[in-house]
C-alpha cells in the first residue's frame, strides 16, 4: 500500500530499512520493478507483497537489468530492476553497462551479505560497488538505515537528470532488518553535482549565426533527442530551416524517414546519400549524439569540410572524439519527459 502524505508535525513511524525502500520507491513514482529474488535480499521481497507496485519477475537476474533498461528507453520513467547479492548482482553488469553507454535512467537495487561480514568473503559476497563503479553513473553502498531515504531520493535524481544513467543502490541485510524513523528529504542538494540545463545565450545567438551563414548545413540528431522527447522540436527547426536530417541508431524515430528531408542513418550501418551529405557539408549541427566510431569511421576523413556545433547535455561528451567548433552544453529542449 502506498504510504499516507504526513503533515510536518507529524513524526515518520519506525519502518525497516526493507519498508523504507519500498516506500522510497513508491514515493519516486516506481510503478514496475523487474525482480528476481535470493536469500540476500528476501526482507525486501517480503514487504514487496503489500507494494503498490507490479512486480515482474524474470527467468535471470541478467533478464532484470535489461528489462529495466528497455522499459525506460519505452515509457521515458526511470526503470528499476531488484536482485540478491554475489553472483544475482553480477548478473546485472551487462544491464548496467548497457544502460551506462546509452544514457538511459536506471535504479538497480542488490542484496548484499551483512556489514559485519562485508570483505569476510561472506557467502554470496561480491564488491558490487567496486565492479559496476566505471560502468554506472554513480552508487551508494548503505552502511546505516538512516542514509536510506535520503540515498533513495538522491538515487532516481541522479539517475533521470544531466545525462540519464545507471545508479546501483547496494543493501546489505542488517540494513534491510534495522529500522528507522528518517523521513524522506523532499529536496535534492549535493554540492558537486549540479548539470546545466540551458545552454549559454551568446553560445546560442552564435549557433544561430552559423546556422543562417552555412549554405550546406546538416543535423546530426541522436538519441539524446528521443531521451529528452524533443523530436517535435528537431522536427520544427528541419522544416523551418529547411535542413536535411540524418539519424543515429538511437535516434531513429527522431525525424520521420518519409519526409523529404530524411536522409535517414549515417555511418558504417547508415545510407549512402546519408554519408556523403556529412562529407559534403559545411555546417555539421550535432544534436544529442555522440559521435561513435561506427559514425565516424576514420576521424580525420569525418565532415572535412565542415564546421562541427554540438549540442549535448554531457560535457565531457564534447569534443571527445572530433572537434568541435560550437560546443553547447544543454538538454534538447527545456521542458523533458524524464
Amino acid at each position: 500500500m502506498t504510504s499516507k502524505t504526513r503533515t510536518e508535525s507529524e513524526p515518520e513511524p519506525m519502518r525497516t530499512g526493507a519498508r523504507c525502500l519500498i516506500e522510497g520507491l513508491e514515493r519516486a513514482g516506481c510503478k514496475t520493478i523487474f525482480a528476481y529474488p535470493g536469500g540476500a535480499i528476501l526482507d525486501v521481497f517480503h514487504e514487496l507483497a503489500s507494494s503498490s507496485m507490479k512486480v515482474v519477475l524474470p527467468h535471470h537476474e541478467q533478464g532484470a537489468a535489461h528489462m529495466a533498461d528497455a522499459f525506460s528507453r519505452a515509457t521515458g520513467e526511470v526503470g528499476c530492476c531488484l536482485v540478491t547479492s554475489g553472483p544475482g548482482a553480477t548478473n546485472t553488469v551487462t544491464g548496467l553497462a548497457t544502460a551506462n553507454m546509452d544514457g538511459i535512467p536506471m535504479v538497480c537495487i542488490t542484496g548484499q551479505v551483512s556489514t559485519a561480514v562485508i570483505g569476510n568473503d561472506a557467502f554470496q559476497e561480491a564488491d558490487i560497488c567496486g565492479v559496476t563503479r566505471p560502468i554506472t553513473k554513480h552508487n551508494f553502498l548503505v552502511k546505516d538505515v538512516n542514509d536510506l531515504p535520503r540515498i533513495i531520493v538522491e538515487a532516481f535524481h541522479i539517475a533521470r537528470t544531466g545525462k540519464p544513467g545507471p545508479v546501483l543502490i547496494d543493501l546489505p541485510k542488517d540494513v534491510q532488518r534495522a529500522k528507522t524513523a528518517v523521513p524522506f528529504p523532499e529536496h535534492f542538494e549535493r554540492p558537486g553535482y549540479k548539470p546545466s540545463f540551458e545552454g549559454h545565450p551568446k553560445m546560442i545567438a552564435r549557433l544561430a549565426a552559423m546556422l543562417n551563414a552555412a549554405r550546406k548545413p546538416l543535423l546530426y540528431v541522436g538519441g539524446g533527442v528521443i531521451g529528452s522527447d524533443t523530436a517535435d522540436l528537431v522536427r520544427e527547426l528541419a522544416h523551418k530551416a529547411d535542413i536535411p536530417v540524418t539519424t543515429t541508431l538511437l535516434g531513429l524515430g527522431a525525424f520521420p524517414e518519409t519526409e523529404e528531408l530524411s536522409l535517414c542513418m549515417l555511418g558504417m550501418h547508415g545510407l549512402i546519400a546519408a554519408n556523403k551529405a556529412v562529407k559534403a557539408c559545411d555546417l555539421l549541427f550535432c544534436v544529442g549524439a555522440r559521435f561513435d566510431d561506427r559514425v565516424t569511421g576514420k576521424i580525420s576523413a569525418f565532415a572535412p569540410n565542415a564546421k562541427i556545433a554540438h549540442i549535448d547535455i554531457d560535457p565531457a561528451a564534447i569534443g571527445k572524439s572530433v572537434r568541435c567548433d560550437l560546443p553547447l552544453v544543454a538538454t534538447c529542449g527545456r521542458s523533458s519527459r524524464r
